[in-house]
């Protein structure tokens, strides 16, 4: 595996501007001293996204995102840290030199290769289009005759390949690309019975097929030879290293942006589709490019929004052969609508015939949610046919099975009853049938939770079983009247651990920084709680190693779980107003006290180790057997709420 020198990844840290990262994706506006937007990784309407330039952090409020600049990429981009390291480095222009083992250094190039070979290859097909005569005599005009604008050919780098049996590849043999790369990436055809070798495109019109990064990893290629039966309409790269078809949706790299921001994903079947509704203003769109949807392709969409909208065409059998593709959409946790266009018109014919502002219109009045279109389309099509109809509800019934929020199907359930005029019940019945039937296939996976449908009778048991503990557990808070020990002791570990990594170099005296302090005062107390246990733990081995834990460090660590806490610990979703310094009101910030705020803190701590303490002793009382027990015991007590009453004092606290 790669591996990014440790000084290097110190730079691309170092220079990554939290300011410039974050706003190549949303729009920052000041408030205070740090920026705020509304968040790009969930729908909301008043912003509660932070950057912080101070600290290098991004922080939101409403659904939890955090980290640093790489961070910020790792979640924007789905990408994996090392990824992001490199797209940072990329946008500062850092050399990025790695260390790998030999075979992982050949089996990057190999990859490399192909990447760079099919850009190569990208540029190779726009180049022809643009300044080969046969591009401007046949591809251009198809283009223009589909109503594309040059400014969306330039955007998708919409390309043709001549028609010639191996032009391109000799043009890429001369480049100095090797022949296994050629056939690799499927741009070339090798008999090698036959010694030959040829172009697989040949005579098409070329759209580019790109991952979420924006890298050429296919091509899909459309002839413009109509009278040619034996040539299939569409050809498309064979998988590849790089292309896995299952894990692409063409446009996606174009759209992601778009999606997260409108919170929805319109979903189509082909380029000209995504390349017309683009241009028409609708960039939240891509394509399964005519295969089947995959659960790949499902959990790639659901990284950007958990809404879907599907554009059917009006062919009967095309949307009956996609119905199940959805089931698994639907299994994935997301949410879809479906729009239905008029006969014989797609996505692409019907914006092109409509014009933009009409198109809008009619996917905002005809988009309706999955289950309720598709409940109409059986029912319209079983009728009075009872044979029929039961086959529709049981088809119904099992798409309904494969939502896994259990509100949600009960929703669909009674939605479904009332639309086959069949009883609620029934239908109850029958998923539990389904359900049951799933459980017992999936006894090999114990793991996985069950889930089952409103009103049976195995759900209320459960309810019934989940609202008795909650009850009991209610009842013992209520009659004991005892604080949660456990909780209020999180918190001033919680707080111990802000303290030292937002002022771990701020002296609390000349020559004691307040990390110092607080670790030395602290040294004895063992920490309960995992995370901080972990981070305490970290900030004292960097102090025995010479050096002040710094929470800049702590950002890069390996364990998201750490990273996430230190991000969360230096985070302020508030600052005072402008408001009190106009009227001259000083109010002091815990900066300003750095003496007096660190050592509240660490008497805090100990004052609840010490409740705890205390606490632990009593409930060894009822267990002791001999008089030298109970007294040894008692002893230790009452030392303990000495000590319980001098820290209480320090604090100016008053304890019984």
């Amino acid at each position: 595996m790669a591996l990014i020198k440790k000084e290097v990844v110190d730079q691309i840290i170092l220079q990554a501007d939290i300011v410039e990262v974050v706003g190549d994706f949303v729009s920052l506006k000041k408030k205070g001293q740090n920026l705020w937007a509304c968040c790009p990784f969930h729908h909301e309407k008043s912003p509660s996204f932070s950057v912080a330039p101070n600290k290098g952090i991004y922080k939101c409020f409403g659904c939890g995102k955090a980290g640093n600049a790489v961070q910020f990429i790792m979640d924007v981009e789905g990408t994996s840290y090392v990824e992001a390291l490199k797209y940072l480095a990329k946008k500062y222009s850092i050399d990025i030199a790695e260390d790998q083992s030999p075979a992982a250094v050949q089996a990057q190039n190999e990859r490399d290769s192909l990447y760079i070979l099919s850009d190569f290859a990208k540029k190779y097909f726009v180049n022809a289009l643009h300044k080969n005569d046969e591009g401007q005599s046949i591809g251009a005009p198809y283009f223009k005759q589909r109503g594309l604008s040059a400014a969306t050919i330039q955007k998708f780098e919409l390309g043709y390949s001549l028609d010639s049996w191996d032009d391109f590849t000799k043009a890429a043999l001369e480049k100095g690309f090797l022949l296994k790369y050629l056939e690799e990436t499927g741009l070339t055809i090798v008999k090698q019975e036959e010694g030959k070798q040829y172009d697989r495109f040949r005579g098409r019109v070329m759209f580019p097929i790109q991952n979420v990064s924006g890298r050429t990893i296919g091509f899909g290629a459309r002839t413009l030879k109509t009278n040619d039966k034996k040539s299939p309409k569409y050809v498309n790269s064979p998988e590849s290293p790089i292309y896995h078809k299952s894990d692409v949706l063409y446009g996606m790299f174009q759209a992601k942006q778009s999606i997260r921001q409108e919170d929805n994903c319109y979903l189509v079947e082909g380029y000209l589709d995504v390349l017309s509704l683009h241009q028409g203003g609708i960039e939240n769109v891509v394509a399964s490019s005519g295969t089947s949807l995959t659960e790949n392709q499902i959990k790639l969409i659901g990284r950007y929004t958990k809404n879907i909208t599907v554009l059917y065409d009006g062919d009967p059998a095309g949307i009956k052969a996609s119905l199940r593709g959805i089931d698994l959409i639907l299994e994935g946790g997301l949410n879809v609508n479906v729009v239905l266009f008029p006969d014989g018109d797609d996505p692409d014919s019907y914006i092109r015939k409509v014009g933009d502002t009409a198109f809008k219109e009619y996917l905002e009045k005809h988009a309706q949610d999955f289950i309720s279109f598709k409940s109409e389309l059986y029912a319209q099509e079983a009728k009075d046919n009872p044979v029929k109809k039961a086959e529709a509800i049981r088809e119904m019934v099992v798409s309904i099975a494969k939502i896994p929020d259990a509100i949600k199907r009960s929703v669909f359930l009674k939605q479904c009853s009332l639309q086959f005029g069949i009883d609620e019940q029934v239908l109850i019945s029958e998923y539990n049938k389904i359900h049951l039937t799933e459980q017992k296939s999936q006894r090999s996976q114990p793991s996985q939770k069950s889930s089952y449908a409103p009103g049976s009778f195995e759900e209320m048991a459960a309810e019934a079983e989940a609202a008795a503990a909650a009850e009991a557990a209610q009842y013992e808070e209520e009659g004991q009247q005892e604080i949660d020990q456990s909780s209020l002791l999180r918190t001033r570990e919680r707080e111990v651990i802000r303290f030292i990594l937002n002022y771990a170099d701020k002296e609390v005296e000349e020559g004691l920084t307040a990390s110092q302090f607080m670790l030395g005062e602290l040294e004895d107390i063992e920490f309960k709680t995992p995370i901080y246990k972990k981070l305490f733990d970290l900030c004292r081995l960097k102090l025995e190693q010479g050096f002040l834990p710094t929470a800049s460090e702590f950002m890069q660590h390996e364990e998201k779980e750490v990273r996430t806490e230190v991000v969360d610990l230096l985070s302020e979703k508030y600052e005072l107003s402008k408001g009190w310094a106009t009227h001259e009101i000083i109010v002091p910030h815990e900066s300003d006290l750095i003496s007096y705020g660190s050592e509240r803190e660490v008497l805090r701590l100990k004052w609840r180790n010490v409740q705890l303490m205390i606490k632990d002793q009593m409930d060894t009382l009822p267990r002791l057997t001999s008089d030298q027990e109970l007294d040894k015991t008692l002893r230790t007590i009452k030392a303990l709420k000495e000590f319980e009453k001098q820290i209480a004092d320090l604090l100016g606290i008053v304890v019984s």
